[in-house]
């Protein structure tokens, strides 16, 4: 299992089109790849479930990413966060 720690820094937080980018990262790989924050879960193959967890700027959560491919998964997905800006 791969995990990492993020602080939102987009001011306009994690909306529809960066959810909708980082569930298009995700969706290929066969792990489990999840959001975690203030105590709810998102499955980042949902753009329902990443959307409700509602990050803001200055927000914090955890990318744990666990299956056979987790290694490819994790460094897709934080590629992706952190190149376009949205967290660090």
């Amino acid at each position: 299992m791969k995990t990492q720690q993020f602080t939102v820094v987009d001011p306009q937080g994690i909306h529809a089109r960066p959810a909708s980018q980082l569930v298009a990262a995700a969706t290929p790989f066969a792990s489990t790849i999840e959001l975690h924050t203030a105590g709810k879960v998102a499955n980042l193959k949902s753009i329902l479930n990443v959307m409700a967890l509602a990050l803001k700027q200055g927000s914090s959560f955890t990318l744990q990413v666990d299956g056979a491919d987790e290694a490819q998964a994790f460094e897709a997905v934080t590629k992706l966060i952190v190149e376009a800006g949205l967290a660090k």
